[in-house]
This record gives structure tokens, C-alpha cells and sequence, in this order.
């Protein structure tokens, strides 16, 4: 009777234990986009390229290319060095569009992000690098998800590795090395010892990409 009493005491305080565990390991998870505004985001140019129908973000560059910035709670681009992001998206057919990361608002050629990594989201046959390329630096080739239904996209930064999965397809697994060979016009394709902020793409006229959930947390 008394070694019973003293076995269920042990597994009511492990199973108190795993769910406070449990508990702090689902707090470090941030909801970036609220489902309902664009509270805490801010797009560098074109501000009608992004908006929030039917609790879904929608990214539509309707005159030309423009980015949208997370910049939480104070109103100023957030930096995220080490983290994991998952997103859940879909898109019209032939569109494109990407979440870049360790980026900031400095351009180049007055419309393209200058510094730091884009993973690609592309539902177009045409173009080459595919959904999950982590642009111009790896590219996936072959498409392995269907952009017309939602997906999940997974990035986890850590260091100098970046890791893509789509659903549970892992598509890039990546280690930055000390001197990377980038293009003339990709210099700044870099990962930034300080971290950098997050931003979704609206590409063109054309592109229409959505975001049901996007969240983060830091590692």
C-alpha cells in the first residue's frame, strides 16, 4: 500500500513536471503575424502590396516589388540571429515571392534587398529555383510541394548552418563557410554575426502569395 502511494506521487510529479516543460517550450514560440492586422509589421515601400483579408496576410506587389518588416511591439525592424520559423502558405498559380532573414531595409537597385538570405517561395513552372532554394546560393530544382495548397515551410538559422524543410522534406541543409564565393551583386548575401531583421516579399503585379501563420523562436 505504501510503496503504491509513494509510485503514484512519483508519476503525478513527473507528469506535473513534463507539462510545465512542456508549457515553457510552447511560450518560446512568438506568432509574428496576429491573424487579424498587420500590428507589428511595416512595409518599406508600397504599403497597398500587403493586406489582411479573411485572417489571412496577403502578399500582392499590384505596382512593383515591396517588402513587409516585422518590427513587433516598439516599431523598428526586429533582429533575429539564431531561430527557427515556420510558415504556413499558399499561392496563386505562377507566382513568386520569399521570407528573407539577417536582412535589412538597405537596397539595391532601389528595390531589391541588399543584405543577408532569402528562402524562395515560387509556384511558376518557369523559373528554375524552386520553393525552399535558399536564393542564389542553393537552389532546389525540382518542385516539391504543391504552392496551390497550403503548405508548411520550415528555416532554422543556428550559427553558421541554415536548415529549410518543407513539411517534413528537409530541401537545404547548409553551412555558411568562413569565405563565401558570392556573385558582384550578391556581396551582402551573408549572415550577420549581430542578426538581422525578417521580411516577406510581394514580387510583381503577377504574384499573389498568402500567410496563414507565421511564428518564431529563438535558439
Amino acid at each position: 500500500m505504501i510503496f503504491t502511494k509513494i509510485l503514484l506521487l512519483c508519476l503525478l510529479t513527473f507528469s506535473a513536471y513534463s507539462n510545465s516543460t512542456s508549457s515553457k517550450t510552447e511560450e518560446k514560440w512568438i506568432d509574428l503575424f496576429n491573424g487579424k492586422d498587420l500590428k507589428g509589421w511595416e512595409a518599406n515601400m508600397r504599403p497597398e502590396s500587403f493586406t489582411v483579408e479573411k485572417g489571412i496576410l496577403k502578399a500582392h506587389g499590384k505596382k512593383g516589388m515591396s517588402h513587409l518588416f516585422y518590427v513587433g511591439k516598439k516599431g523598428k525592424d526586429v533582429a533575429f540571429k539564431d531561430f527557427e520559423l515556420v510558415a504556413i502558405a499558399r499561392s496563386e498559380a505562377n507566382s513568386n515571392s520569399g521570407i528573407f532573414f539577417h536582412t535589412s531595409r538597405e537596397l539595391r537597385g532601389k528595390k531589391f534587398l541588399n543584405k543577408g538570405y532569402e528562402v524562395q517561395l515560387n509556384s511558376s513552372k518557369k523559373e528554375k529555383r524552386k520553393t525552399g532554394s535558399l536564393y542564389d546560393v542553393i537552389d532546389v530544382k525540382e518542385a516539391v510541394v504543391d504552392e496551390s495548397k497550403w503548405f508548411e515551410i520550415r528555416l532554422r538559422v543556428k550559427g553558421k548552418s541554415i536548415q529549410v524543410w518543407i513539411g517534413k522534406k528537409q530541401v537545404i541543409d547548409y553551412k555558411e563557410p568562413p569565405k563565401p564565393k558570392r556573385a558582384k551583386n550578391r556581396k551582402k548575401r551573408l549572415l550577420d554575426p549581430k542578426g538581422g531583421a525578417i521580411a516577406i516579399q510581394a514580387h510583381d503585379p503577377k504574384s499573389v502569395f498568402y500567410f496563414k501563420s507565421i511564428r518564431i523562436r529563438e535558439l
